[in-house]
């Protein structure tokens, strides 16, 4: 598998200074908040979102001011979402670091996170890029909308396969999809080019998603995630919903009975884990993740070769063999 940086290398320059353009982005007048602010910069992961950003320009075009403007618009909304969801969450680590709120508590999380929603929005109000706003918009709004999507399903348990991918495609894709959506529009691409570089990045996000998902029942992953942890939020995904639309109707009442009222006792949960793989859950989700990897590969294959074109397919691989 290509690596990370190889696949970095047509955009490297302009990563260094969207680094720069960033943390600039990001300071204030209020030193509380220029604080908070910098500890988020320096705990920045991989950076994929941005990546697709310059990528997807780079296909359609060329890197331009703009596409600084995407970029940061789309880390700004993706890093406030990691704040608001740790204080849903109350977790208190991050990518092995702690919290906003678990240094600052709940009340300056929330409000950080919504600094940096703001931010980004006032970003484009700024530079007049319009339609840049509205494409991020969209995502905040579809991103929204698949929490919520979740939670109602979960509480009645009756999230089936179709309803699942609605839930990912607005929770997880829909951001990837501005990724790409946003990176073309910034080159100049018309409104046909842009849509098919958003569905680019809804297909890669899917299968992304699904990835993730299955780490939740893969032993030996490096995740740090313990295993088990979606079952224990009660999250229907891809893996379990087959086991359930596979199950006959006692085993049925008892996988449901264990993720609603007993998702913490690690001897049933374990138990349903094991119910999973010898069901063929894993595979048959890993099967529908390699599906829409090769829809997105075939999206971006039709675009003319260029280096760019070369790392955004590298890149779909990577997401999607990654080890954590």
């Amino acid at each position: 598998m290509t690596s990370l940086d190889q696949i970095k290398s047509p955009v490297a320059d302009d990563l260094r200074d969207f680094d720069q353009k960033f943390k600039a982005y990001l300071k204030s007048k209020v030193l509380l908040l220029d604080t908070i602010t910098r500890y988020i910069y320096k705990r920045k992961g991989k950076q994929i979102r941005p990546l697709f950003v310059f990528l997807s320009a780079g296909v359609c075009g060329e890197v331009k001011e703009s596409t600084f403007v995407a970029a940061s618009m789309i880390e700004m909304l993706h890093t406030a979402t990691l704040v608001h969801d740790d204080v849903v969450d109350d977790s208190h680590m991050r990518r092995g670091l702690f919290s906003i709120n678990a240094l600052w508590k709940n009340k300056i999380a929330v409000l950080v996170g919504d600094f940096l929603l703001s931010r980004g929005m006032l970003l484009a109000l700024e530079r007049e890029e319009f339609g840049l706003l509205k494409i991020v918009s969209r995502a905040v709004q579809e991103m929204s909308e698949g929490e919520l999507l979740q939670i109602e399903k979960a509480r009645r348990m009756d999230i089936r396969e179709e309803i699942y991918y609605e839930i990912i495609r607005k929770k997880t894709a829909s951001l990837i999809a501005s990724c790409c959506a946003s990176g073309a529009a910034s080159a100049g691409a018309d409104p046909e080019r842009t849509e098919q570089m958003r569905l680019f990045g809804e297909y890669t996000g899917i299968a992304f998603q699904i990835k993730d998902d299955l780490f939740d029942y893969e032993s030996g992953n490096i995740t740090g995630k313990p295993s088990g942890i979606d079952i224990r939020d009660q999250k229907m995904t891809l893996p379990l919903i087959y086991l359930l639309n596979n199950s006959a109707a006692p085993d049925k009442s008892w996988i449901i009975n264990t993720v609603k009222h007993h998702n913490t006792d690690q001897l049933r949960v374990k138990k349903l884990l094991k119910m999973v793989e010898e069901a063929g859950g894993l595979n048959y989700a890993r099967n529908r993740m390699l599906e829409f990897r090769e829809k997105a590969l075939g999206m971006i294959n039709a675009f003319p070769p260029s280096p760019y074109r070369d790392s955004l397919n590298d890149l779909v691989i990577f997401t999607t063999e990654r080890k954590n």
